[in-house]
């Protein structure tokens, strides 16, 4: 079940969970929650299991429907176990995104890949480092008639 974090930003286990999508420096993680805590257009969303929370997802809505994802991460000891898939479909069901867009490197890109995301090289971003553009395009929901 996916739950929004907003009330839940200064809860330990939440600041380790998102260190696993960041470069773990205190600064940068404590910067990144204060972000979903002020800006309206960011959310960080929870996947709770059992009052457990596995795995976040955090978010940034733009114009004609589009997210961006902007933080995943999964316990380490529930990794490889589908809940990475289950964020972003739970996501979909949830927000009825057109387009969800994420940015990743090379470790992580096929993730996206293996769940249907089309993935484009921006070449290296940083020296000897390539980022990838991931994106999805939701199919729309056929009605029942």
């Amino acid at each position: 079940m996916l739950i929004n974090l907003t009330s839940k930003l200064t809860d330990p286990n939440i600041k380790e969970l998102i260190s696993y999508a960041m470069f773990p420096d205190p600064e940068r993680i404590e910067t990144a929650l204060k972000q979903y805590e002020t800006d309206e257009a960011l959310t960080l969303y929870g996947y709770e299991e059992d009052n457990n929370i596995v795995g976040l997802i955090g978010v940034q809505a733009e114009a004609n429907d589009k997210l961006i994802i902007k933080h995943i991460a999964i316990q380490p000891e529930n990794r490889m176990k589908g809940y990475g898939r289950g964020l972003i479909l739970e996501l979909i069901e949830q927000s009825k995104p057109l387009i969800i867009e994420a940015e990743t490197d090379v470790d992580s890109v096929d993730f996206y890949r293996s769940i249907g995301f089309t993935v484009y090289s921006l070449g290296d971003l940083y020296p000897g480092v390539e980022r990838f553009r991931c994106l999805y395009e939701v199919e729309p929901e056929e009605e029942d008639n």
